[in-house]
């Protein structure tokens, strides 16, 4: 059974590896950034509400996606062991996560960070706001003050689930599989 987390900066490939880990764990993969898109695009009112921060470069508040993990935890698909990406972002909704793992009896196995050079994730980005279609990706500006947000409110909460003995770092350039095959050492080792 493995729980774990996968962390980096948007475009280092979370979304792409998320999936091919869970894949050849058998656990479930967990991304709320999926679940706020799918929200967005139904326009639930969770999706409303997520939209304007979205639309804005802004994180989607805590309260509002802890309600909403917790309750994605709590599914029997995610008993066996699960992969979250995008969650948590920061310090606080990292000790949200420590409380609901613990009302579960369970605690997190390891936390997987794909690193990456800026300028690259940057470009990244802009092709894959052009592939999928993604309008939240197109905005350069944006997608830099995504950048910097994740350095100032991601980089602590790494720092505290490494002084934890949690983290494994993985350079997340490279092709899909070169990635992949990184990962899949560093979750062996």
């Amino acid at each position: 059974m493995t729980r774990m987390l996968i962390v980096g900066p948007q475009g280092s490939g979370k979304g792409t590896q998320a999936k091919l880990i869970s894949e050849k764990l058998g656990i479930v993969a967990i991304s709320t950034g999926d679940i706020f898109r799918e929200n967005i695009k139904g326009e639930t009112e969770l999706g409303k509400e997520a939209k304007r921060y979205v639309d804005a470069g802004d994180l989607v508040p805590d309260s509002l996606t802890n309600r909403l993990v917790e309750d994605r935890l709590s599914w029997e698909d995610a008993a066996s062991g699960f992969l979250l990406d995008g969650y948590p972002r920061n310090r606080t909704q990292a000790a949200s996560l420590d409380e609901m793992l613990s009302r579960l009896g369970v605690s997190l196995d390891v936390v997987l960070e794909l690193t990456a050079d800026t300028e690259e994730l940057t470009q990244r980005i802009k092709k894959r706001a052009e592939i999928e279609g993604r309008e939240d990706d197109a905005d350069e500006k944006i997608i830099r003050r995504r950048l910097e947000l994740f350095e100032k409110e991601t980089r602590p909460m790494i720092e505290e689930y490494a002084s934890r003995g949690l983290v494994k770092q993985v350079n997340g350039l490279g092709s899909v599989e070169d990635v992949n095959a990184r990962i899949m050492d560093a979750l062996n080792s």
